[in-house]
């Protein structure tokens, strides 16, 4: 019987979370970060243009697990603007958003100021020069993961999302992982 092998994997900005793409247009891909073993999968999705905690598996029972609605996922959001305490309880209490075509109102969340940032998220790409006016940074976690779902939220409030990552998927943390670096470990403890 084979064992499962499971990554942790802090995923950069400019890399799509998939093996093979097969469209026209050439794409950054998470084979070409680390020698994975065949059979592995990403657990969700982030998409191009965001960052952070990236969990990978060769064992699609974990997939299942790790995408429920039980577990707790974790995003920085820089957004455009001063964000206010207003528009953080808006997206505590569920706001509307478009998820293919139909209108929907996520769930009730936990969403909050963030004054500092932890070292680990590091500084990405440049977004913009402070000329084009000030910006800041919240934290939202979800038990849902519609597609673009905080982007759509944060722009919902009037905040659009700026860059966004991902910084816990359960009890597992992006601490101590550079961008692009890649963790083997010998299990996803949830809790």
């Amino acid at each position: 019987m084979n064992k499962h092998r499971h990554f942790l994997l802090h995923k950069p900005h400019g890399y799509i979370s998939q093996f093979i793409y097969e469209k026209k247009r050439n794409k950054k891909k998470l084979g070409e970060l680390y020698d994975f073993p065949d059979g592995t999968m990403a657990i969700g999705r982030l998409d191009e243009d965001s960052e952070g905690l990236l969990l990978l598996t060769t064992d699609g029972m974990m997939s299942e697990i790790v995408r429920s609605k039980t577990v707790e996922k974790e995003y920085y959001a820089q957004v455009d603007g001063v964000v206010t305490p207003e528009a953080i309880e808006k997206l505590k209490s569920g706001v509307e958003i478009g998820v293919k075509g139909v209108r929907y109102t996520t769930k009730p969340c936990d969403a909050r100021i963030l004054e500092t940032l932890p070292d680990y998220i590091g500084e990405g790409r440049r977004i913009r020069d402070e000329r084009h006016g000030p910006t800041s940074w919240l934290s939202i976690t979800l038990t849902e993961g519609k597609f673009r779902q905080v982007r759509k939220m944060t722009a919902a409030v009037g905040f659009p999302t700026l860059r966004l990552v991902r910084v816990r998927v359960g009890a597992i943390d992006l601490k101590g992982l550079r961008a692009g670096e890649v963790r083997e470990v010998k299990d996803f403890n949830m809790s």
